[in-house]
């Protein structure tokens, strides 16, 4: 029927796909678009963009606008703002003893983590968007040994810029319960909240007007997830979320709708046509 499945059709094939397919109108065609178009394809977005941030960047600086092509949102709808995302490594340093013959000689770095996993868990306030989640762990060598290693992934997930600085301020503060323990902290702010601005507004009001013209009633949303447009939107006014409508990113049944396919093609088409 309408759905097609397949690795990463949704998020974000689809997307590249749509994107192409726009650009590619003008290059057929032969008309010219109002501003020069740079197409970039992020090949580490989803482990943070460790190598083309920079580039991402830098590009953003000299553009008036970014339109990222990631998936659309609950039936359709662009995204105006996205949560910020830090990620963080924490290990706690015990002494290893023997569990049976020594016990009172260890200092358990895994119990250590777990009452900091507890702190850290009730940081999450649904009401102000903020989240954190302990991903991993990993600690000790045997049951019968009292573990001197335990270590954990921390990601949290924040609205503002000033949301992210309290957040990143209580993850980097926090203290061991037992003195005897060490802990580490390392990481930082990964992607910058990106804030709906008042020039993010116009342009997704210019949106919106096209996409009537097409025959569709176009919205938008904040989304949890982050994207490259949390490092595009502090710079320059960005409209995220214009690839294919679909569902289930990230899973073996994901998929797009073909009938989305057009219709955001056409409308990323005008966006463009309609710049300058």
């Amino acid at each position: 029927g309408d759905k097609a499945f397949g690795p990463g059709i949704y998020d974000m094939k689809g997307g590249a796909y749509v994107a192409f397919h726009a650009v590619g109108r003008f290059l057929k065609s032969g008309e010219r678009a109002p501003l020069p178009v740079t197409h970039l394809l992020v090949s580490d977005e989803e482990i943070g963009s460790p190598t083309s941030r920079p580039l991402i960047q830098r590009l953003a600086r000299e553009s008036k606008v970014v339109l990222v092509t990631e998936p659309a949102r609950e039936g359709g709808k662009v995204v105006t703002a996205r949560k910020g995302v830090a990620r963080y490594d924490l290990e706690t340093f015990g002494v290893a003893s023997h569990a049976g013959a020594r016990h009172q000689d260890g200092r358990n770095a895994i119990a250590e983590m777990a009452r900091q996993i507890l702190k850290l868990e009730a940081m999450t306030d649904y009401q102000s968007g903020i989240t954190v989640n302990v991903g991993l762990v990993v600690g000790g060598t045997g049951v019968n040994v009292v573990p001197a290693h335990c270590s954990a992934r921390v990601e949290t997930r924040v609205p503002t810029l000033a949301a992210a600085e309290a957040m990143c301020a209580a993850i980097e503060g926090l203290t061991p319960h037992d003195p005897d323990v060490h802990i580490a902290v390392r990481g930082g702010l990964n992607r910058p909240p990106y804030e709906k601005t008042p020039a993010i507004a116009a342009l997704f009001a210019q949106a919106k007007g096209l996409a009537a013209e097409i025959g569709f009633e176009l919205q938008d949303t904040s989304s949890g997830g982050g994207s490259d447009g949390n490092f595009t939107a502090p710079i320059v006014a960005t409209l995220d979320g214009l690839g294919v409508d679909g569902e289930g990113a990230h899973t073996d049944h994901e998929q797009l709708y073909v009938s989305s396919l057009e219709p955001r093609a056409e409308l990323l088409y005008r966006l463009i046509a309609t710049l300058d």
